[in-house]
């Protein structure tokens, strides 16, 4: 079992990891839309769910994998409303079409209307 980190992706804002791979596999934390350079949220679904996926993304590359490795994802949003702009962006990312649920929720951690985990296979 190994402890993924990358300063690629925001830090964890509680006690747990960006992610680990474990058995042949890699898991990723729930990624929120914040920029790990400056800390900013962008504003809309569509620019939150783009950071959301690449910092998805940085947790996979720092595991040595890209997205085409993913098997599952979980989708939050804050608005199911988002949904169809929401996919618009997950799809050109998530090119291989991995399983996934996606459920709307109460809330989310900063106020942000969306946030992605994934399983990769390593």
């Amino acid at each position: 079992m190994n402890i993924i980190s990358t300063e690629k992706a925001p830090g964890a804002i509680g006690p747990y990891s960006q992610g680990y791979t474990v058995g042949g596999l890699v898991f990723t934390s729930g990624q929120i839309p914040v920029d790990p350079a400056t800390g900013a949220v962008a504003e809309g679904i569509a620019a939150q769910a783009d950071q959301s996926c690449r910092n998805v993304g940085a947790i996979l590359e720092a595991a040595g994998v890209g997205f085409d490795k993913v098997v599952k994802t979980t989708c939050f949003l804050a608005d199911i409303a988002d949904f169809a702009a929401f996919n618009e962006v997950y799809a050109k990312y998530f090119t291989s079409k991995p399983a996934r649920s996606c459920v709307a929720v109460k809330d989310l951690p900063k106020g942000v209307l969306c946030e992605i985990e994934a399983i990769a296979e390593a």
